[in-house]
């Protein structure tokens, strides 16, 4: 029979932990919508990306997660994202702070548009 120290357990725990960890959040999102489905003026959600189309034809890409505290932003209400969590709110014209607590502003992503498909890229 083999044992299991206290030590190796909490080595292995970490670890396991570690590489979970780094495997979910190392990876951007990816999303791709029709450029109709995004409201001119307005913005929607799509797997984990906020597309926003602050003017027609200019669009706008940012990572659904509050940079406050890593919730999901959840709501949206023209071109203001807000976390409901500790109510940060981000202007999507830019992605900057408008109020709350967050630091810092979204992550924005770059925008590449097919001829009506609209997708986040790496910026």
């Amino acid at each position: 029979m083999t044992t299991c120290s206290r030590r190796l357990f909490l080595l292995g725990t970490a670890t396991t932990f570690a590489g979970a960890y780094l495997a979910a959040c190392g990876k951007e999102p990816s999303a791709e919508v029709a450029a109709t489905e995004i409201p001119v003026g307005s913005a929607i959600i799509v797997d984990k990306v906020i597309f926003a189309q602050p003017t027609e034809g200019e669009f706008k890409a940012y990572s659904q997660t509050c940079p406050h505290q890593g919730s999901l932003i959840t709501k949206i209400e023209g071109l203001t994202a807000t976390c409901t969590n500790h109510y940060s709110s981000f202007d999507l014209s830019s992605g900057e702070v408008t109020g709350g607590p967050s630091p810092k502003p979204l992550t924005e992503y770059g925008v590449e548009n097919n001829g009506g498909t609209v997708k986040n890229v790496s910026a």
